[in-house]
């Protein structure tokens, strides 16, 4: 066994996916079952002792466990092992999707303060993660995993949540979001302009995809420098028209 496959075969996910057996190769780990059917308990009660606007906020919550079902239980966990282009796809997703849907569909207090501090942490966390060590130890070891996963989600969703309790604030929204979409590009362009496959654990497992490890690699970049940073532009737009709505509305009374 090539060390790429030796190194990825430790994954949590599973071994590499493969194109022939794709449909086959779902994650049944009793442990995030579990989690799952508990954090799918515990929303479906929280969302029934709602009442009023709070209401609107429940179908977030249903969304956000469906991508986690999606990223950690179907094959696209296996395809995650296999090509670092997926891997990219679930870090942008937790942290960019399921992170703000949590972050809005928990509701309750919103943090007021440390936007700053939630953004830097955020970032660097980000960042670390994706650093060839770290990355290749986070696939080795399911508790290694965890954490890299549970960080990003956790640290993204107190971005978002500090975000949130800023968003009239248009100048401070503004620019973290804008900074935050600029630091998502330079990662990406980084990625995907090395002259070399970094990633030791995907060097021999995508082949069988048509790709090298190379080319992965800068799919991977090209993924976090261009469609990455989309979700927070999104966001960036939706906080400018709220701001012109409530100047609208201030300027008509």
């Amino acid at each position: 066994m090539t060390p790429g496959v030796a190194w990825a075969s430790d994954a949590y996910c599973g071994p590499p996916a493969l194109p022939d057996s794709l449909w086959t190769s779902w994650n049944a780990d009793p442990l995030l079952i579990a989690g799952l059917l508990v954090a799918l308990l515990g929303g479906t009660i929280l969302a029934s002792r709602r009442s009023g606007d709070e209401r609107r906020r429940n179908p977030a919550l249903l969304a956000a466990w469906l991508i986690a079902f999606t990223l950690y239980v179907s094959p696209f966990c296996a395809m995650s092992v296999a090509l670092f282009s997926m891997r990219a796809v679930n870090h942008l997703v937790l942290v960019a999707v399921l992170a703000p849907l949590l972050a809005y569909g928990l509701g309750g207090r919103r943090l007021t303060g440390g936007l700053a501090i939630a953004g830097v942490l955020h970032t660097v966390i980000f960042w670390f993660w994706h650093a060839p060590a770290p990355y290749g130890e986070a696939l080795s070891h399911d508790a290694i995993y965890w954490l890299m996963q549970a960080s990003l989600l956790c640290s993204g969703v107190w971005f978002w949540r500090a975000l949130m309790a800023r968003w009239s604030d248009i100048t401070a929204t503004a620019g973290t979001l804008a900074g935050f979409a600029a630091q998502m590009g330079l990662l990406g362009a980084l990625i995907a302009l090395a002259p070399q496959a970094l990633y030791e654990p995907h060097l021999a497992t995508t082949t069988v995809w048509g790709l090298s490890a190379l080319e992965d690699q800068q799919l991977a970049g090209l993924i976090m420098w261009v469609p990455g940073v989309l979700p927070y532009l999104a966001a960036l737009a939706l906080a400018v028209a709220s701001a012109l709505g409530l100047k609208r509305s201030a300027d008509g009374r």
